[in-house]
Parts: structure tokens; sequence; C-alpha cells
């Protein structure tokens, strides 16, 4: 089956998205795309898992509120934006709006994406809400965009992926460009984060694209 193509502006831009951050390192790219979406005034339905909160912890120095509500407010503070509309979930909700194919949304974006969350969704499996909205949008035919973080893939890790990419999600690894010349860190995290989003026909952010003459 081939990959699911992106969405019409005209059908789908009122649509919101789904960004999904789970247990893999890579925090900031999630953060990142967040507040770009945010900033460019998207609706944006946010779900963290169980291991997401404790990376998080580990990687920025901070606790999310699990509290969707406070944790609304902890994004808004942080970024320092409120344009946009966010609503925040539990990583448990499964019956929250966007656990249903009847709710209409945009595509949906895993940014990292632990290689655990891979499998279970290649297998159909879905233990928590990221892994039931991942299988929402496949059977929907809606886009999946999903950003693995492990290095090296063992077989198993390519299997899954490519059982996924045959059920119409786009694989995205997070992988950096030198063409670009980035000077900070958060050059290259701004590249990796709109990239991402340009298979959903979402340019978030200008970046130095390949034009073909970079000399």
């Amino acid at each position: 089956m081939p990959a699911t193509s992106a969405p019409s502006t005209q059908q789908s831009a009122d649509h919101p998205y789904v960004l999904a951050v789970t247990g893999a390192s890579a925090q900031p790219l999630a953060e990142r795309a967040l507040q770009l979406l945010l900033q460019r005034g998207r609706s944006v339905h946010l779900v963290l898992s169980r291991g997401a909160h404790e990376v998080w912890k580990a990687e920025r120095g901070e606790s999310v509120p699990l509290d969707p509500e406070q944790q609304q407010q902890f994004w808004r503070d942080r970024l320092d934006c409120q344009s946009g509309a966010l609503q925040c979930h539990r990583f448990n909700d499964q019956a929250a709006n966007i656990a249903s194919g009847s709710y209409r949304t945009r595509g949906m974006v895993i940014v990292p994406c632990s290689m655990g969350t891979v499998g279970r969704i290649a297998a159909g499996v879905a233990t928590d809400l990221v892994e039931r909205c991942a299988d929402v949008h496949l059977k929907e035919g809606r886009p999946l965009v999903i950003a693995p973080r492990e290095m090296p893939w063992n077989l198993i890790h390519l299997r899954n992926l490519t059982n996924l990419a045959e059920a119409g999600a786009r694989i995205a690894p997070p992988i950096p460009a030198w063409y670009t010349q980035p000077r900070t860190l958060d050059d290259m995290v701004d590249f990796l984060v709109v990239r991402l989003f340009d298979g959903l026909d979402e340019d978030l952010a200008p970046i130095q694209r390949w034009t073909g003459d970079q000399r």
C-alpha cells in the first residue's frame, strides 16, 4: 500500500494536529514542534506517553504535569506563546476525543518515537493513547508521521518500520543535514522539525533548503 498522501489544505486546514511524544531521547524536537505549531496559530492535541514524562525530566530537568489543564498552562508559560489552540491529554485516556476515528484531524506526528512504540503500533496493540491514536490514523487513512529515535536499527526495528510504511505511515527519522551549515544546535533542531512537517504540507518555519547551487 502506498504511503498516505498529505491532506489538502482546503479540506483539513481547520482540523487539529495530534502531536505525540514517547519515551525516547530528543524531547527538544517535540517541544520546538509544539512551539512552532502554536506560533502559526494551529490547533494541537498533545499526548506525552508515560515514558516521555520520565525522559523529559532527565533531558530537560523539569517535570511536565500529568493533569491536562495544568500541563496546558505549563506549555503556555514555558513556550511564552498564547496563540493557537492547545489541548493536552493524559497518556492513558483512551476515552479522549482523538481516540475515535470519527474525530477529524489533519494528521499525527510522533516525535520522538521509541522503538517500543513502533513495535506495538506495528502489531496493532494499543496500550495507551499514543498507540491508539496512531492506530486510528492508520485505519482512517490519515497522515501519520513517525520519527523513530534509535541507533543502530536491528532487524526487528527494520521489519516493524517496514510494516508501518506499508500500512501508510511516513517514516521520518530525525537525521540532520550539514549542507545547511548550522551554527547552533537550535539551527539543527529547527531543520529537523520543519522537515518532519514538510510531509504534512505544513511549512513551519524558514530553513536553509537545498537549491542545487550551494557553492
